[in-house]
């Protein structure tokens, strides 16, 4: 450990060197020397909050210098990148980015660009998505969820996360794939959507493991889950593929600073995230929300948003959800 954290100390170096041979000048030198602001597309309590503050502890420790958290969510998950374009590249304001981000020029007038306007550091993790509903809910299974929900169109409701989040664009993709009709229901975050499939506002909810707690203590049932596997914790709960759907949906988010940051710096914030990302408590804070360390160097992260941005565009273009031009 002692080693590696000279390692980065020399990189530290390396950036001002760097900076330096290339002509340019960093104001704020070695990054960081001053705190440094992570803002967060999710509520305090709700995944992946608290993964990404350990991620943001880890860095604090490694460098000396706080990373404070601010937790931004609504807006689809968006917001810390649309934050991001008011602050300045020096390395302090730095953002998760979500999916939503990709999708976002599809569904408003921007006058940014994700892929011009963001600086992509690294890919951290997915999400382990699903379906559930009140454990004592007639709809106790898959099927059966399918059957009424075909039986009564436009009558389900399910709750997510937001409009145009992951969770809301893929239950809407399995009715189109089905030819049902769901009625959805937004909310700011995972608190919210679990205690309304708790109190019979609404039939189901398609979210993140925020629901864990309550499937473990027996208040919700977990129908399926969206991943390549079925998750460790739920074996016997099968994923869409196995009921006939060719979906898996993970969500994946990652670490993104403003446009146009110095290169040299970018690798110095990227190469001390990925320290921090392979401590032990960090792995053991994703396996708590059944999440796994999904890395991508800022090369892959940059060859993974350009594939996301098309390949979001053609979801959006075939639910009908894409804006008027």
């Amino acid at each position: 450990m002692i080693k590696r954290r000279q390692v980065l100390k020399a990189l530290g170096g390396g950036c001002a060197v760097a900076v330096a041979r290339s002509g340019r000048t960093h104001p704020t030198g070695i990054w960081p020397n001053r705190p440094v602001k992570l803002t967060i597309a999710s509520p305090p309590g709700g995944p992946p909050a608290p993964t990404l503050r350990v991620l943001a502890d880890n860095v604090s420790r490694l460098t000396g210098q706080p990373v404070v958290v601010e937790n931004r969510p609504g807006s689809s998950a968006v917001m810390p990148a649309m934050l991001l374009q008011n602050a300045a590249p020096d390395g302090y304001t730095l953002g998760q980015g979500t999916m939503g981000v990709f999708r976002l020029p599809y569904v408003q007038r921007l006058a940014w660009d994700p892929l011009r306007d963001l600086s992509l550091i690294a890919g951290i993790s997915g999400y382990a998505l699903g379906t559930v509903v009140a454990a004592d809910s007639a709809l106790s299974d898959w099927a059966r969820l399918v059957e009424w929900a075909r039986a009564h169109p436009g009558a389900l409701s399910y709750g997510s996360t937001g409009v145009l989040t992951t969770p809301h664009l893929t239950m809407e993709d399995v009715a189109i794939r089905l030819g049902l009709q769901f009625h959805h229901v937004p909310y700011k975050g995972s608190a919210e959507v679990t205690h309304a499939v708790l109190s019979g506002q609404i039939n189901a909810a398609a979210d993140s493991t925020g629901f864990i707690p309550y499937v473990e203590a027996g208040k919700l049932r977990l129908l399926c889950t969206w991943g390549e596997k079925r998750l460790a914790r739920f074996p016997s709960v099968p994923t869409l593929r196995e009921l006939g759907l060719p979906i898996v949906q993970t969500s994946p988010y990652g670490l993104i600073g403003p446009g146009k940051m110095d290169p040299a710096l970018m690798d110095r914030i990227h190469e001390v995230f990925k320290e921090a990302m392979e401590q032990k408590n960090h792995s053991e804070a994703l396996e708590r929300f059944d999440q796994r360390l999904a890395y991508m160097s800022p090369d892959q992260y940059r060859l993974f948003a350009t594939q996301a941005v098309a390949s979001e565009r053609s979801v959006i273009e075939r639910l009908g959800l894409a804006r008027v031009r």
